[in-house]
């Protein structure tokens, strides 16, 4: 009878750890007022929120210049150079479709990405694409970088996104890479470069409470890579970390286990 007991009151007492099924949200900034083939870019510092969820956006006005998120609809996939740098670069997008586009910071300089979330949540991935400016400056080379493979094709091209997670306290629970091209293959029929919105799985990031974005490339100076630091993201799913549905049990499980001691040492 004891060990029934004890076992009963364990079993109360954990199933506070115990994870509850809550379902997961998604982010899709269609509810984001934008015109058609337009973007959003506050001249001001600061961050755009979508249901307790952050995307930080940072101004300068000296320079003009800005790093961290924004959010558009610009699908134009055949203008290359900086002035189409709102566009996604998803030649299947039909009519207006919000996402949240990044620029990330280059070699220590400009924003970092992040996203934060109110609460600690379960991120259970995201969709990501490449920008046009970023994909046919790697497809045909610019003023600033190189054709990813070369003359020759063979070069061992890579322009890669970095997902971390952090959690309250803001120890790292993990990286996601994501190739947005990869020239590295043997066999350069197998060179790829992301041409569509791409789902992206980041559960293994566990818990977390923000997410921060960085970039590499094999394309890479004395001032940090050359590939434009760009790439766009969608329907973002997350959930928030539950609260235990009838916290009452662990106060019971514990009050149970102090009755069954009482009992056995009486």
């Amino acid at each position: 009878m004891t060990r029934r007991l004890n076992m009963l009151a364990a079993a109360l007492a954990s199933s506070v750890l115990l994870p509850l099924q809550v379902s997961a949200s998604v982010i899709d900034f269609e509810d984001f007022p934008l015109a058609p083939d337009s973007h959003y870019f506050p001249a001001a510092s600061g961050s755009i929120s979508f249901d307790g969820v952050s995307f930080n956006h940072d101004y300068d006005s000296m320079y003009g210049s800005w790093g961290g998120w924004t959010i558009s609809n610009e699908s134009d996939t055949a203008t290359a150079g900086y002035l189409n740098q709102f566009s996604v670069y998803t030649p299947s997008s039909a009519g207006p479709n919000n996402f949240a586009l990044a620029y990330a910071s280059v070699g220590g300089w400009g924003t970092v990405p992040v996203i934060e979330f109110a609460t600690p949540s379960f991120v259970e991935g995201a969709y990501l694409a490449n920008t046009t400016y970023a994909a046919l400056s790697m497809l045909q080379g610019d003023s600033f970088a190189k054709q990813f493979g070369g003359a020759s094709g063979n070069d061992p091209d890579y322009f890669v996104l970095n997902i971390t997670g952090y959690d309250a306290v803001g120890m790292e629970t993990g990286t996601v890479d994501f190739y947005l091209a990869d020239y590295r293959f043997a066999d350069n029929a197998q060179d790829v470069l992301v041409s569509d919105w791409t789902y992206v799985n980041l559960s293994s990031l566990g818990a977390v409470s923000s997410l921060a974005f960085s970039m590499d490339s094999s394309d890479s100076g004395a001032w940090g890579i050359n590939t434009p630091a760009y790439f766009a993201l969608d329907r973002l799913s997350a959930s928030p970390v539950p609260w235990p549905a009838a916290p009452w049990m662990y106060g019971a499980g514990l009050m149970l286990i102090g009755l069954v001691r009482r009992r056995v040492t009486a």
